[in-house]
């Protein structure tokens, strides 16, 4: 092995801390239960197995199969957030647990009733309340082993680790993942300024992102680029997970959301009150809006009034050109945005 890998392994691995646990099924119920451990929302409304595939892991498990570790990432609160195997442990307290509130959270009404088996057949039709003692009793303390990475590890090791075990299954997008990751004040913020409807006015999207936190990634875009873009380097990923952890806890909640509406309700009237749209393009191009929102943004730090340009600034020969192409280079975010800053100041630059 060369001296380099060697070294690249070991400064990562030095990044990573985990801990290896089993559990027996009750114990993770009540774990859930007392809200030691839980799933962000996200992957609540993202995956869900049917009857059928539940079924099988209860099967599985009664008859000795292995199953897969569930994964599980240590939050600052020592509470342990699910990174893979929500769908294990849903169906745990979908076939064990009778608690209505427990049974609402992972979206149930009912106990889960075994179908569709053929191994174990006669299981078809079944409840855990219908089973005798003994087979409740081995059922309940079965063990799970759980895989957890500790707080020593750093964030963006969490992130790799959220996107790796959920590329390919639950499919999240990078901010649906920073969402899991940096759960608090400033995530829900952005969700509140994405769900607010002059934001939904303002971007017009595919119908394959409206849910998949495309319009919670347009904002955070706004805060980066508005305070820190002179650290951008073109890895737009990385720059956003850098901001999202060190970056953000230091903006005043409250200035944020002002300064981001006061920018979206300017832009809004820059376009007549619709989505931000350039002629032959169906939805909102994010370069561009990124720019503007930051631009308008500028202005009103800069103690100004910002203008509404002149008809057809969308399609501003400057704006487009740093808006389109090899759109992510610090060169390219620094022209659209001064070329932005231009537009909307009140001396006015349509030329």
């Amino acid at each position: 092995m060369s001296d380099n890998l060697q070294h690249q392994i070991n400064t990562h691995r030095r990044r990573v801390d985990v801990e290896y646990s089993d559990f027996s099924i009750r114990e993770l119920i009540a774990m859930v239960e007392r809200r030691e451990l839980h799933a962000a929302p996200i992957y609540q409304r993202k995956f869900r197995w049917d009857e059928v595939a539940e079924s099988r892991l209860v099967e599985s498990i009664l008859l000795g199969l292995p199953v897969p570790s569930i994964f599980v990432a240590t939050n600052e609160d020592y509470t342990w957030e699910i990174v893979d195997g929500l769908q294990r442990l849903s169906t745990l307290i979908h076939f064990v647990s009778e608690d209505h509130d427990l049974l609402t959270m992972i979206g149930k009404t009912t106990p889960l009733k075994i179908k569709g088996l053929e191994g174990l057949s006669e299981m078809n039709g079944k409840r855990f309340a219908d089973l005798n003692r003994e087979l409740q009793l081995y059922f309940g303390r079965r063990a799970l082993r759980v895989t957890a990475l500790s707080d020593k590890s750093d964030k963006n090791v969490r992130f790799d680790l959220f996107e790796r075990l959920n590329r390919g299954a639950v499919a999240l997008t990078a901010q649906e993942v920073r969402s899991c990751v940096h759960q608090g004040l400033f995530n829900n913020l952005l969700e509140q300024l994405a769900s607010d409807e002059r934001t939904r006015r303002l971007i017009k999207l595919q119908s394959s992102h409206e849910n998949d936190g495309t319009r919670e990634e347009l904002a955070l875009k706004f805060f980066a680029y508005l305070h820190n873009r002179g650290a951008f380097r073109g890895k737009v990923t990385e720059f956003l997970n850098d901001f999202m952890a060190d970056g953000a806890p230091q903006l005043d909640p409250q200035a944020s959301e002002d300064l981001f509406f006061a920018a979206v309700e300017h832009a809004l009237r820059a376009t007549g009150g619709g989505p931000l749209l350039r002629p032959r393009v169906a939805v909102t191009p994010q370069n561009q809006l990124e720019a503007v929102l930051v631009g308008i943004a500028e202005v009103i730090r800069g103690g100004k009034e910002p203008r509404v340009p002149s008809p057809g600034w969308q399609e501003d020969p400057e704006l487009v050109a740093g808006s389109t192409g090899a759109t992510n280079t610090a060169n390219k975010l620094r022209q659209r945005v001064d070329r932005a800053v231009a537009l909307f100041s009140p001396e006015g630059d349509d030329a």
